[in-house]
């Protein structure tokens, strides 16, 4: 059987070699040499290829964010003018919409007229601060001479009264002593031992004393009354001095007070008139930058209301790129980093950026109902971390504006150099 086996493979050899089919060991081996390099260099390139995928991160999952302006009135009013066209470019500060200004020229007006009025009464106020503190003055100093004055009376008057009192006691010995002469004389011109003349001296003097006597003590009186005459002026001078110098401070301090209310008044009046200005002001609405204008809202002659939503406006010169990468993509990213963005809405076009900072939270957990996996059937999902990556050189890429809120992008992270 063996031999038989033997003779069928020769024979089969013999009719391969007939046939020019008979490969050399050296063609074999050479073959098998290239598939085995060609297998080496493919896990090479693999390998490679693998190698370089770790120098960066990209996402789909991206998309151009902007600062969108709602445009809205401050007052209200007529419109006069509409200065704009839905989905056209408009300017920093380019006037949009005029509103009839007639209303707000009118307060305007009646804020400067009560303006000037409250500067009139704060002028006569402030003037009359001195004014009262000068008549104060004077006021005290004279109420200071009348007790000084008073003070002077009282003390004369009561000289006066002591010396009429002396008069009084002089005259009382004087009428004593003619009356004691009296009764000596008379014993002695009975007997005649003197003369009814001296006699009638001696009595003519002792009534003369008498009347003397009298007159000393009205004088008296009247002295004493002199002295509480003076006593009760001078009381009205000290009390007159008192209150002058009382009230005088609290006249300077209300007149003050009222200059500080005028001023107070011109400060609110000022107030009313810098809020007309700025009612006057807002009649011109105009764009806060410039941008995409959409959602026209506005006609002439419409009458708008506080807050009534106008236009919005969409700059397309302040854009940056919200990425939402995998929470395993995050390990070796890092706020610096470059990055390549590929715009899909401008056939791949790619523009310069850097990674500004990553989210705080994960999207789903920012989202308006957080899921709540503490459940039986959690499951795990890879979450999104939303990254923000602004345009490095935005003017010179986005020269003719073609980038707009909301594209489509393909950020690519360098995050090894």
């Amino acid at each position: 059987m063996a031999d038989q086996d033997q003779n069928n493979q020769g024979a089969q050899n013999a009719a391969n070699a007939s046939n020019g089919n008979v490969e050399s060991p050296e063609k074999k081996s050479g073959r098998k040499f290239i598939v085995i390099g060609v297998v080496l260099l493919l896990v090479v390139l693999a390998g490679l290829y693998y190698w370089r995928s770790t120098f960066s991160e990209d996402t789909d999952d991206a998309q151009v964010d902007g600062d969108i302006y709602q445009v809205s009135s401050r007052i209200s009013g007529q419109v006069l003018r509409v200065d704009f066209e839905d989905n056209k470019k408009v300017e920093a500060n380019q006037l949009l919409v005029e509103i009839d200004p007639k209303d707000y020229q009118v307060a305007l007006e009646q804020a400067q007229a009560a303006l000037a009025s409250a500067q009139a009464d704060y002028t006569t106020a402030s003037a009359n601060v001195p004014i009262t503190s000068v008549t104060t003055n004077t006021t005290v100093s004279t109420s200071g001479s009348d007790v000084r004055a008073s003070t002077s009376s009282v003390d004369q008057a009561q000289k006066q009264a002591a010396a009429a009192a002396a008069r009084v006691e002089q005259a009382q010995a004087n009428a004593i002593k003619a009356r004691l002469d009296v009764e000596r004389y008379t014993p002695l011109v009975e007997k005649d031992v003197i003369s009814k003349q001296q006699f009638d001296a001696a009595v003519a003097t002792a009534r003369a004393s008498s009347a003397a006597v009298i007159e000393s003590e009205a004088s008296l009186v009247a002295a004493q009354s002199a002295i509480s005459q003076a006593q009760q002026k001078l009381d009205q001078s000290r009390f007159q001095a008192a209150q002058a110098s009382k009230n005088g401070p609290q006249e300077v301090a209300v007149q003050r007070a009222k200059a500080a209310s005028a001023l107070a008044n011109v400060k609110q009046a000022q107030a009313k008139v810098d809020q007309a200005l700025l009612n006057l002001s807002y009649t011109r609405v105009l764009a806060p930058t410039a941008g995409i204008v959409n959602k026209k809202n506005v006609q002439v002659g419409a009458n708008l209301s506080i807050g009534q939503d106008l236009v919005t406006i969409v700059p397309l010169n302040n854009l940056w790129v919200t990425a939402n990468f995998k929470e395993t993509q995050l390990e070796q990213m890092k706020p610096g980093q470059e990055v390549t963005l590929k715009v899909d809405a401008l056939g791949g076009r790619k523009f310069s950026g850097k990674v500004t900072q990553v989210g705080g939270a994960t999207g789903s957990r920012l989202s308006l109902f957080p899921p709540e996996n503490a459940t039986g059937n959690y499951v795990k999902v890879v979450q999104r971390i939303p990254v923000r990556i602004d345009f490095t050189n935005l003017q010179q890429e986005n020269g003719d504006y073609a980038l707009r809120p909301g594209f489509s992008v393909t950020p690519e992270v360098r995050v090894k150099n």
